[in-house]
């Protein structure tokens, strides 16, 4: 375990024990969307916009750039479905946790979605995963949602709650998971892991104001922090997005006064 804590404090913040994580894994899912075309460009903009780590899969660390490990954390995930698949919820292991640690990675990520006709192999996996990331003193970040025919609202409280338990239950150390809409519901599933949650970003959002609204209220409900992707790697001023994230996670600013930093 004292090799888990020691690469926690690369991505959590010491001070404030928070976490700025900007995923890029998108590109097996949804091809080189804008944004992540030039992975290391992107990335070297969200250091300097003050993130903490960023989640790529294994064969793009090579081209990542020297940010890694000087700046920021590298968090390599080990998951992958493309948006051709006939089931693009089924995420199956495509590297294992030698592989990340090979890589000098700091943490594996895994995904694993609940309400689906193939949850219990993800689960299976994510249990061996988890098994293998304590034995080599690796953190396990755990992507985990409600989704699959058998979810009717995979930002329900009562499911969100579940994916995030889930997390903990199978030895996961930090998860990420749905907001929940409200500051008083979210609470709710804070309060029912152990482990640090952080939020997703989801699909790009309507508006910047509402982005930033919607990640300080979960700051308010007792998240660690973020993991998005795309409302970051897509938008227009990069560094500027990530500089307001952080501000928001890091330092308590508010959304207004974070958007016009």
């Amino acid at each position: 375990m004292v090799g888990k804590t020691i690469r926690l404090r690369r991505i959590f913040d010491r001070s404030s024990g928070k976490t700025v994580i900007v995923p890029m894994d998108h590109g097996i899912s949804l091809g080189p969307l804008k944004g992540i075309a030039d992975i290391r460009a992107t990335i070297d903009k969200v250091a300097e916009g003050g993130a903490s780590a960023v989640v790529i899969h294994k064969g793009l660390v090579p081209f990542a750039g020297e940010a890694i490990g000087s700046k920021l954390a590298l968090i390599v995930h080990i998951s992958a479905s493309t948006s051709m698949s006939a089931d693009t919820n089924y995420k199956r292991l495509v590297a294992s946790v030698p592989d990340v640690a090979a890589l000098g990675a700091d943490a594996v990520s895994i995904h694993c979605n609940i309400g689906g006709g193939r949850e219990d192999d993800m689960v299976s996996d994510f249990g061996m995963v988890s098994d293998e990331c304590r034995a080599m003193g690796l953190p396990l970040l755990a992507m985990c949602y409600p989704r699959g025919p058998n979810v009717k609202n995979q930002f329900d409280v009562e499911a969100v709650k579940h994916a995030a338990r889930l997390a903990a239950e199978l030895g996961a150390d930090v998860v990420k998971t749905n907001y929940t809409g409200s500051i008083d519901s979210f609470r709710e599933v804070v309060k029912g892991t152990p482990i640090p949650v952080v939020i997703a970003g989801g699909p790009k959002a309507k508006s910047e104001q509402e982005f930033l609204a919607m990640v300080h209220d979960a700051m308010q409900a007792g998240a660690k922090g973020v993991s998005i992707g795309r409302n970051v790697f897509e938008h227009e001023d990069v560094v500027a997005m990530t500089r307001a994230l952080s501000s928001i996670v890091f330092e308590g600013m508010r959304p207004e006064e974070a958007y016009r930093r």
